[in-house]
């Protein structure tokens, strides 16, 4: 099990964290195997809160944890993917996808079959031999994923993946998740600035105020996505003509407006 909870964060930046003020009073569990996207006005504190759940950043007060344990530092549970692919430019797409299994002291047979698994589960057959400047965008951000995926986290954690990418790779690269998602589930938290990315992939969204970032509501897709059939679409175009995709789009586009004019003013 990958259980997240935030209990009572709060976080602050500057000299013994009496700078400005990021987070305050974030209270959220995230279940196991559950798709969770943040969504928030610039600068509200998302990618804090992914960023104290791989334990690069540490809470001013207030606790997270991954399965009970107090997140101290990254660990091999936790897999982050981020907006730039950083890849090695002189490895192949197989020898990138392969390098936290050899840091992590895999056997070469082993390490072949996982990389294998995870070539086939990001449609990278054909590509293994390919250097990074010979792919696409897209291509590219399938192998950071598969780099991720190869190490069997419990969790998996996305800083605004296709947020370099054109917006028709975006969208192949959002019905390529629910794909991978499904196949092979995992804790997953998405941060986004696209309404549209994290009304269709998540379970839950949540919605933070502008800063100080507190979470402001979290919606229930899931339950939504059940009842309405999404699942029988093939395409992201085919669930955007969805009234309740239309509704909870605009509800959030909405609630966010009202962060940005607040913001603003």
């Amino acid at each position: 099990m990958a259980v997240i909870t935030f209990e009572g964060v709060r976080k602050s930046f500057g000299h013994n964290g009496g700078g400005f003020l990021a987070l305050e009073k974030i209270d959220l569990t995230i279940a196991d195997k559950e798709f969770v996207a943040i969504v928030g006005p610039s600068g509200c504190g998302k990618t804090t809160c992914m960023r104290m759940v791989a334990g690069f950043e540490f809470p001013t007060a207030g606790t997270v944890n991954v399965d009970g344990h107090r997140v101290t530092g990254p660990g091999p549970n936790r897999a982050v993917v981020f907006q730039q692919f950083a890849l090695f430019p002189w490895k192949t797409v197989s020898e990138n996808i392969a390098l936290g299994l050899r840091n992590k002291g895999v056997e070469k047979l082993e390490r072949e079959k996982r990389v294998h698994q995870a070539v086939e589960l990001m449609g990278l057959e054909g590509y293994e031999g390919a250097f990074p400047h010979q792919l696409s965008g897209g291509m590219q951000q399938r192998v950071a994923i598969a780099r991720a995926y190869v190490l069997e986290p419990d969790v998996l954690l996305m800083d605004e993946p296709f947020g370099a990418l054109d917006a028709q790779t975006r969208t192949t690269m959002q019905e390529e998740l629910v794909r991978i998602a499904r196949r092979n589930p995992r804790t997953v938290l998405f941060i986004t600035h696209a309404v549209e990315e994290a009304v269709y992939l998540a379970d839950r969204v949540v919605i933070m105020t502008r800063r100080p970032g507190r979470i402001k509501e979290v919606i229930d897709i899931r339950s939504v996505r059940t009842a309405e059939k999404w699942d029988k679409y093939e395409r992201i175009e085919d669930v955007m003509d969805l009234e309740s995709f239309v509704h909870w789009r605009t509800h959030i586009w909405r609630s966010l407006r009202e962060e940005k004019s607040g913001q603003d003013r």
